[in-house]
C-alpha cells in the first residue's frame, strides 16, 4: 500500500505549510459524491487521528483514512498549474470511470 507524491505536489504542501504556520502533512480521502459514486478530500492535517495510515515521500507526511485507502491506494499525487487555476490532480490506477467534468470517479 502506498501514495506517492511528484515532486510539484511535495512543494506545494510544503510551501503551503510553511505559510500557513502549522500542521504536518496533507491529508487525503473520499466521500460519496458526484455523478460517477466518488470524490476525492484535500486537506492539510494538523495531527494524526486514529485509523490513519501515515505515508512519507519526498520529506512530506500523507494521512489517509484507512477506508478511504481502499479506494485511492496506489494513487500518485500531482499539482498542476494551468493558467489561472492551479490543482492537486491523481492518478489512481483503481478508477473504472470518471465524469465528463473530472470531479469524481467510480472503482
Amino acid at each position: 500500500m502506498a501514495i506517492a507524491l511528484t515532486q510539484s505536489a511535495a512543494e506545494r504542501v510544503k510551501t503551503f505549510l510553511a505559510a500557513r504556520g502549522h500542521g504536518v502533512g496533507l491529508r487525503l480521502g473520499v466521500r460519496k459524491t458526484g455523478c460517477s459514486g466518488f470524490a476525492y478530500v484535500v486537506n492539510y492535517a494538523d495531527d494524526a487521528q486514529p485509523g490513519d495510515v501515515v505515508f512519507e515521500d519526498q520529506g512530506v507526511k500523507v494521512f489517509v483514512d484507512r477506508g478511504s485507502l481502499e479506494l485511492i491506494d496506489g494513487t500518485t499525487v500531482d499539482f498542476v498549474r494551468q493558467g489561472l487555476n492551479e490543482a492537486f490532480r491523481f492518478q489512481n490506477p483503481n478508477v473504472r470511470g470518471e465524469c465528463g467534468c473530472g470531479e469524481s470517479f467510480s472503482v
